[in-house]
């Protein structure tokens, strides 16, 4: 570890986990290990008295992901789930469109987030310790749905394309219902690199380019397609942001939240209802029960 230190120009190195929670000059850590330790590190750091900014998705499971809130809570430390992408101008300005009825009722969301890695030592493909699709990819593509809708879905349908030889889902596809409104999305990890967010309204829709793995080297595009009746065709409005670092972004709105005493700007409350959608997803496309 110090060498590795060294050769970064790091100040601090530590040998071990624990060695590094035993630190009293820190405040915080990131937590970006595999999704099965997500739980063990994120409950060990709080009990350390360290704020933490864990990876998505937050646990395996809402029973793990509820014990994090709960022990987080219990020590008087932050907890935020990592989804980096919320925090972006881009994001904050579509949500902003939405809730101002820009394109009238919400009435559909549509998403993609596929890319192709089909190492079988890699640990998205690895089950034991939460690999596949949708941990990975699909809890975007969830997290977006009920961000926009402000709720959680009435009912989930789901199929689910598993590995052979892992038992990772490779794709899956699924229709969350929320109300008078829907979310379809597909998730993969065998398919060609591709991300995309349509958003549907009774007058108009938006899309966004490049909506999940925002570059922090170049401008984003919004897409606000509104107005006009047939058959005269709607105007489409071009929104361009400035170049911003998604986890820069993150990273000092959590910091923010710490020194300026508050509130995370996603409550980890809304990591565990991420995951029990998850969880009804792989429920449903299993045929254990659909939600």
């Amino acid at each position: 570890a110090r060498r590795v230190a060294d050769q970064l120009g790091i100040e601090r190195s530590y040998g071990s986990y624990d060695a590094l929670l035993a630190d009293p000059d820190l405040d915080a850590v990131y937590i970006p290990l595999p999704n099965h330790l997500h739980a063990e590190w994120t409950i060990a750091a709080a009990r350390a008295g360290k704020h933490v900014l864990c990876e998505k998705p937050l646990a395996m499971t809402a029973a793990d992901a509820q014990a994090m809130v709960d022990v987080c809570a219990a020590e008087g430390v932050r907890l935020m789930e990592a989804f980096m992408y919320r925090l972006h101008p881009s994001w904050v300005a579509v949500r902003e469109l939405v809730a101002a009825g820009r394109i009238g009722r919400l009435t559909a969301v549509h998403s993609w987030f596929s890319y192709f890695n089909d190492d079988p030592a890699n640990i998205r493909n690895i089950r034991q310790v939460g690999g596949g699709a949708l941990y990975d990819v699909g809890s975007y593509n969830v997290n977006l749905s009920r961000m926009l809708y402000g709720s959680e879905p009435t009912d989930v349908q789901a199929v689910i394309t598993r590995d052979p030889a892992s038992g990772v889902d490779i794709v899956t596809s699924a229709l969350l219902t929320f109300g008078e409104g829907v979310a379809s999305f597909t998730c993969s990890t065998r398919m060609e690199s591709d991300q995309q967010v349509h958003i549907y309204g009774s007058e108009g829709r938006i899309s966004i380019g490049i909506p999940f793995n925002i570059p922090p080297d170049r401008p984003t595009q919004v897409f606000v397609t509104a107005g006009g009746d047939p058959p005269v065709a709607p105007d489409t409005e071009v929104l361009n942001f400035e170049t911003a670092d998604p986890y820069t972004v993150e990273a000092d709105r959590f910091a923010a939240a710490i020194l300026d005493d508050l509130p995370t700007p996603t409550p980890p409350e809304d990591a565990v209802d991420n995951i029990r959608v998850i969880e009804r997803i792989f429920a449903a496309a299993d045929g254990s029960g659909a939600s």
